[in-house]
Formats: structure tokens, C-alpha cells, sequence
């Protein structure tokens, strides 16, 4: 198997840096999730809390670096303009204008890309919200159960726009590949 050099890319950007992200999760909230005073001792709170900031602070990285590259990279890929006239195979090339040339795929645009393109923001702002109050107010997070359910909630948001963004991009990329 080989892939195109747009091909590999858009692996990156979805299944290594998205997926990546999705995967990782799991581990913080799990973190988050057990920060409780009366489940740790003092030297496993410091533990737990090291490693949620340093593993909140990589997934706020992953985010972002998905963000970007899916944004100034492979998104201008995806919009470039068909030559006037083209149509069938000539527009393998176009994904947009692939989508848009069949009634039975304009949706995965008008609807699909609209929303991957916005609400796959909400991802690294969310999670880069969530790594600097865990690094910020570490200690009180054991204490604190309303901070870290504020936490809590702002994490799973992230998770649910990078999952809707990332299946509207599995989607969009399966009826129209970026080649």
C-alpha cells in the first residue's frame, strides 16, 4: 500500500494526531475522575497530579497540532477550485466540488464539512482550557469536587466535538478523498 503525500498527511492529521487525542481521553478522565482526597494519599495525589498535567498539556497538543494541520493544510486541499467544465472523474481531484456534483453527497458539505470545520476548534481551546487549570490549581482539584466536575465537563466537550469532528471527517474523506 502507498499513499499519496495528501493521502499521508490526512492519515496524520486524523488518524494519528485526532486519534491520538480521542485514545488519550480516556486516560484523563480517568485521571480527573480519581483526584479525590479521600481516595489518595498525599504522595499518590502528587503523582496523579503530575502525570494529568503533563498528559492534559500533551492532549491539548494533539489537539492543536490536528487543528492546525487539518485547517492551513489539508482544508485548502479540500476547497480548491475545479477547472470550469469538470465533472466525473475529473473532479477526483476536488474533493468539495466531488461532493457537490452529486445529489446524493452535497450533504456531506452543505451540512458535514460546515460543521467539522467549526466545532473542531472547540477541541484545543477546550483542552488547552483543561491542562492549564490542572497545572494552575493542581492541589485543589483533590480538594475542590466542583472545580474538577467544571474540569470534567469541559474535557468531555472537547472529546464530543473532536468525535463529531472526526466522523464527519472519516465521513466527508470516505465519499470524497483527499488525494
Amino acid at each position: 500500500m502507498e499513499l499519496t503525500s495528501k493521502e499521508f498527511w490526512t492519515a496524520l492529521h486524523g488518524m494519528v494526531l485526532g486519534a491520538g487525542f480521542l485514545l488519550a481521553f480516556s486516560g484523563g478522565l480517568a485521571g480527573l475522575w480519581g483526584l479525590r482526597a479521600d481516595w489518595l494519599t498525599p504522595e499518590g495525589a502528587r503523582r496523579s497530579l503530575r502525570r494529568l498535567a503533563l498528559g492534559s498539556w500533551a492532549m491539548a497538543i494533539l489537539a492543536w497540532a490536528a487543528v492546525l494541520l487539518g485547517t492551513y493544510m489539508i482544508y485548502p486541499w479540500y476547497r480548491a477550485k475545479a477547472p470550469l467544465g469538470a465533472s466525473g472523474d475529473a473532479l477526483a481531484n476536488f474533493p468539495k466540488y466531488l461532493l457537490l456534483s452529486k445529489p446524493g453527497t452535497t450533504e456531506w458539505h452543505e451540512f458535514g464539512m460546515e460543521w467539522k470545520e467549526h466545532i473542531a476548534w472547540f477541541c484545543p481551546i477546550l483542552a488547552t482550557a483543561v491542562a492549564w487549570v490542572t497545572a494552575r490549581y493542581g492541589r485543589q482539584l483533590v480538594q475542590d469536587a466542583r472545580l474538577r466536575r467544571a474540569l470534567l465537563i469541559l474535557f468531555t466537550v472537547a472529546f464530543f466535538s473532536a468525535a463529531v469532528a472526526g466522523l464527519f471527517g472519516a465521513m466527508i474523506n470516505k465519499a470524497a478523498p483527499t488525494r
